[in-house]
């Protein structure tokens, strides 16, 4: 530590050996017109034997402590399962959503695409998908490129 602020110490002729002292485990620089001494470096290990900030010695728990796995309450009811969509009452009071009759629901939900995406192939390249999936095609290649580059 001291040869730390001698090194530092030589670009300022006014701090001389003689005046730096020891105080409190800090290093300290006596002034030259005042009884007062002003602190000029801080301890920098901890009892770990890291530097401060590196990332050596042991961590903190937050507030949480330990994370523990929570028991959900999963519906069994065949019934209710059937008849209603279970989760969807987010408020303590009520019940979940009935179910409908599909006749009761618009005719535009039943031609959703539930599967895969369509291929870029076989998208028209007149339409924004085509674009945007083109352009993710074209980002995971540069970055698997750019992963593969030795340095």
């Amino acid at each position: 530590m001291l040869k730390i602020l001698l090194t530092s110490t030589k670009a300022t002729p006014r701090i001389f050996q003689s005046q730096i002292i020891n105080c409190n485990s800090l290093l300290c620089i006596a002034s030259v017109h005042s009884n007062s001494p002003n602190c000029a470096v801080k301890k920098t290990t901890t009892a770990a034997g890291g530097v401060l900030g590196l990332g050596k010695g042991k961590k903190k728990l937050g507030k949480l402590g330990s994370m523990e796995k929570k028991q959900l309450p999963v519906e069994t009811d065949p019934e209710k399962l059937v008849n209603y969509v279970c989760g969807s009452n987010i408020y303590i009071t009520g019940e979940d959503v009935k179910i409908k009759d599909d006749s009761e629901y618009p005719d535009w939900l039943w031609t959703l695409n539930t599967g895969k995406p369509p291929r870029i192939e076989d998208l028209d390249p007149n339409t924004k998908q085509y674009w945007i999936r083109v352009r993710a095609a074209g980002m995971r290649r540069n970055n698997k490129l750019r992963s593969m580059r030795k340095f």
